[in-house]
This record gives structure tokens, sequence and C-alpha cells, in this order.
């Protein structure tokens, strides 16, 4: 390759979200040239003209990356002059809960129009052991350049933690597995520029198995708090003391909490990926899939729960005034990915309850189309509310006051002290 041939792009991110966003942004910061690129016109319209739209990324923090080199395209042909690509996109689950993969073969196919001998394609996008090896090298090969010859192929699993104010994406070890050992040492001198800590692994299987292991443990042990608390409230036990006490103990046990459910883009949807991929050897994993069931069932007995509160009180679901407070699937962000209000709200709705929400992060707020009101004032909201939920604990909310004030409250996040008006989950 003659100097004139040489690329002018150090990294090219495909997938302008809550993962490659904040990649971008390092990468910026460590002075490589990084362009990204997306399918949503309104995205990159949004992001050339400093307006962000991911928790993590300030306007001011745009405007920094703008000022230097970055820019966002819906322009494929960018890949070709790029060192590195690196593919960002949704791993989501299609409506009989199996992986869908579109968007990482759709990123995977523009990748391979553009492909030019010597770059480094890293996948980052949650997904099954195999896939890189077997879905995404068939795809870059059909360029006719052929993975760990002609480029680099690895995998990246993203460990991005919205709205986590100890760690992002620098002072979080990143995990790298490649297709060839040389691919790997490659992605490893990538993220090393940028990443203080780079972990590398044998393998792309590996890499893939890591993240989906995080999050498996994650999502089995929040279940087993969340079946906790089902049987601790039958039984009159306060599991809320029991966990902080056990929380005591300096080694073998770490804390997890029960909630309405969980949301977020990572525990609600990888598990079904490693879930998946033991189901294609014919048997199912068990753990994952009862976990899933009991996690599942959270925002039902949060409804039932209310139901009861009011029902204590001689007041009936349907006809009384509900107000939730916080949608989102995690304290003090704006994501409502997955978010487990969803189901609670959509099932206090069929059951005639007169829904509305607070929250601070969410102006507007659907439930299958259909518009729930917000309050806008937080002390009147919950003084006229027949019963209020607590789903999320915004720092914004005044526990002293919702304690004070509210009529009836059902606590999912354990946070309110117990009293003659208050219940925790």
């Amino acid at each position: 390759m003659t100097e004139i041939d040489r690329p002018v792009i150090d990294l090219a991110v495909i997938g302008l979200g809550y993962v490659g966003m904040p990649l971008a942004k390092e990468a910026v910061a460590a002075g490589l040239r990084v362009v990204g690129v997306d399918v949503d016109p309104r995205k990159v319209d949004a992001l050339n003209a400093g307006q962000s739209y991911i928790d993590d990324l300030t306007d001011a923090d745009l405007e920094h990356m703008l000022d230097n080199g970055f820019s966002a395209t819906l322009d494929e042909s960018v890949l070709a002059k790029s060192n590195t690509i690196v593919i960002c996109v949704p791993t989501p689950l299609d409506e009989d809960h199996r992986p869908d993969l579109s968007a990482v073969e759709g990123a995977t196919g523009t990748v391979a129009r553009n492909l030019t001998k010597g770059t480094l394609v890293v996948l980052e996008s949650t997904t099954y052991p195999g896939t890189t090896d077997n879905v995404a090298r068939p795809l870059l090969e059909t360029s006719g350049l052929i993975a760990g010859q002609d480029f680099h192929l690895a995998f990246s699993p993203e460990r991005i933690d919205p709205g986590n104010p100890k760690f992002g994406l620098r002072n979080t070890p990143k995990v790298v597995g490649g297709y060839t050992t040389p691919c790997r040492d490659r992605a490893a001198a990538f993220y090393a520029q940028f990443i203080e800590q780079v972990v590398p692994v044998s393998g792309t299987r590996e890499a893939e198995m890591a993240k989906l292991l995080e999050n498996t443990y994650r999502h089995v042990n929040i279940a087993l708090v969340n079946e906790m608390a089902i049987f601790c409230d039958e039984l009159g036990i306060n599991l809320w003391e029991a966990i902080e006490a056990a929380a005591t103990k300096p080694f073998g046990f770490q804390k997890f909490l029960p909630g309405p459910g969980v949301g977020g883009h990572c525990i609600p949807v990888d598990p079904s990926y490693l879930s998946y991929t033991v189901r294609k050897l014919g048997y199912p994993f068990r753990f994952v899939e009862l976990a899933q069931e009991i996690n599942e069932r959270m925002p039902s007995y949060v409804v039932a729960r209310a139901q009861r509160l009011l029902n204590r009180h001689k007041k009936a679901v349907n006809g009384a005034k509900v107000v939730m407070l916080g949608v989102t699937y995690k304290e003090d962000i704006a994501d409502e990915r997955e978010t487990p209000a969803l189901p609670v709200a959509r099932a206090l709705l069929e059951l005639g309850a007169d829904l509305s929400y607070v929250d601070p992060h969410v102006k507007e707020w659907l439930v299958d189309g259909t518009p729930v009101p917000r309050e806008e004032d937080l002390a009147q909201a919950v003084v006229e509310a027949d019963v209020t939920l607590l789903l999320q604990k915004h720092a914004a909310f005044d526990l002293g006051m919702i304690e004070e004030k509210a009529r009836l409250v059902l606590d999912t996040r354990g946070v309110l002290t117990e009293g003659e008006r208050v219940e925790r989950l």
C-alpha cells in the first residue's frame, strides 16, 4: 500500500448508540481520527449538530469530539478508508425469544462491501459463542479477502454500564479474543491506546462466552433474591434487612437486591443467547430458563402487591389513581430499554387503573402506543394518588417527602422506611 493509498481514518464505529458513542469518545480523546456510521439519519444529524441522545455523553463532550475531527455519516464508503472498524449494533431477541442477528449481519455485509486489505474488524455486539467465526467471518470473506491473512478479525464484548459514575470505558478492563493470535494481538494493541487494561483470551468464543457469563451470573442471582422476596413476604421476614446482614460477611457473598423486574440491554437479553446456544446441543439450560421465568413474573407480582395494598384500605384497582415513580430501567438515566415499568403499567391499565407517572428523565412515555400522563409535580402526584409505586430510585425523588405525604406506597427498591402507609417489596 502506497502512502497515497493509506487509510485516513483510524477508527470507524458502526452503530452510534450506548456502546458505539462512548467508544468513539475515548478514541477521539486519545487522538485517533474517528468517524461514526449509522443507518438512522436522525442520529447522524443530531450528532453532527452537537446534540447528544446518550446518557453518558453530554453535548459538551460531543462538541469536543466534533472539534477534534469526529463526524457521523450514513455513507458506508468511509469504511474503505479506515484502519479499524468496530461493529456496535444491537442484538435483541425476536418475538420467539431467539437471537436476532439481523443488525450484525447487515453491518457485517456493509463492512464486506468496503473491506480493504490490512483492516482490523472487531465485533462488540453481545452474541452467542461462535458468531464471530461462523456468522461474521463468512460474510466478511465475501469481499474476497481471508480472515487472519488479508484482514484481522476479533471479538471484544462491550461492558458499558450507563450512568455508572465510577467505571467507564477507559477504566473497565477490555476482554479481547481474535480469530488468530495475530488478530488478537492487533485488536489488543488497538484498544490499549485508550483503555487502561486489556485482557487477551485465546479465541473469539472465549470472549463471547465471557460476556454471557457475566450477565447470566447477575441474572441468576437477581432471580434468587426476587424469588426470596416473594416467600419472605409470606413468611413475614424482612428480606432487605437479611440481605444487609448477609452483606457484612467480608468474603463469599455479593449483595443483590430484589426489584420489579430486570431491564436494560443486557440482563433481559444476554442469558437467552446462552440458553439458545445450549439448546442447540439438545438440552435446556435450566438455570437460565428458571431465572428468566422468575424475573419475568416480577412485574405481575408488583401489580398483585399493589392490589393487595389497595384492598387492605378498601379500594379497588379499577378506578384507582396510581402514580408510577421512575419508568426507566435504571436510576438516574433516560434509558427505557426493556424497562419492567412497561409490563407493570400494561397490567394496571388492563385492570382499569387511572395511571400516571413521574420521571425527570422521560418527557413522554407510551404503553403499547398509548400516552401515559406525566405528572410535573412529584409532591402533588403522590398526595393525589391512591397508591404510589416507587419503581426507580432517581436521585431527584425526595424520598422523605414521599414517605410523609403519599397515601399508600409500594416501594420496590427498598429505600423507604416501612410503616402504616409504606410497604416494601
